[in-house]
């Protein structure tokens, strides 16, 4: 299950991930919360969660709210506010794993190869992916109403994510036998793993001349059910070129 996934169908839950039974201090902010939860877009979840802030100075919900906008960002593709959102979470949420996992995802993929602050930016998303997995480690079920199972899963989803931000630092300084092992843990850590995962995995295979090995795990993207169809085509991408490759072409 991909992360927007979960932000789409259980915002709810992740309220509860993210902080421990907040409360609502009036009539109108609860208005605001519900605005913010039943917002059907990024954009309408970002401005529902900037009018919360903004209007409720001391909500109880603001960690979650930052995390509101910062995961909603990161849905449009907009890493750069994806990591600021996510830091201003982080000043009030310090253990907040999720946005951890966000930072070192938005690092490691928006870091260009002659980027003269290339090792910081990397060398920080290190720290963050890593710093997300102890904090998984030690994270306590926030709200007893979460099913013990579910909460595990939850845990092992987001240790999934940082092992694969770890990939993607690794591709990024082209170790990709790093990469592999980062991306081949992440894909074994939850019993689905994510297609885009596997894809990740199948182009450093390529990158890393093991076009077998590619295709095994192009193919497995592929056969993920209700995979989506852009990722379906980068793994068949992936697949040809693996292909080539045993060709010899």
């Amino acid at each position: 299950m991909s992360r927007f996934v979960r932000l789409a169908c259980s915002v709810g839950l992740l309220a509860a991930v993210a902080l421990a039974q907040p409360k609502p201090k009036s009539q109108k902010e609860v208005d605001a919360i519900m605005v913010m939860q039943n917002a059907q877009d990024a954009d309408s979840r970002i401005k529902a969660a900037q009018a919360l802030i903004t209007k409720f100075a001391d909500t109880e919900f603001k960690p979650f709210a930052l995390y509101v906008i910062a995961s909603s960002y990161q849905q449009k593709g907009d890493a750069e506010n994806a990591i600021v959102w996510a830091e201003k979470t982080l000043e009030v949420d310090k253990t907040n794993f999720m946005c951890m996992n966000m930072i070192a995802t938005g690092l490691a993929q928006k870091t260009r190869e002659f980027d003269l602050d290339k090792e910081d930016k990397l060398g920080r998303a290190v720290k963050m992916a890593n710093a997300a997995m102890e904090a998984v480690k030690t994270a306590t079920k926030p709200n007893p109403g979460i099913p013990d199972d579910q909460w595990e899963m939850i845990k092992k989803e987001y240790t999934a994510e940082a092992h694969q931000a770890l990939g993607l630092v690794a591709m990024a300084r082209k170790k990709y036998p790093d990469a592999i092992a980062a991306f081949k843990t992440a894909a074994e850590t939850t019993p689905q793993p994510d297609p885009a995962t596997l894809v990740r995995l199948a182009s450093a295979y390529n990158f890393a001349n093991q076009p077998d090995n590619a295709i095994a795990a192009a193919d497995r993207a592929m056969a993920t059910p209700d995979v989506n169809p852009a990722i379906k085509q980068v793994a068949a991408a992936e697949k040809e070129r693996a292909t080539k490759a045993k060709a010899g072409k």
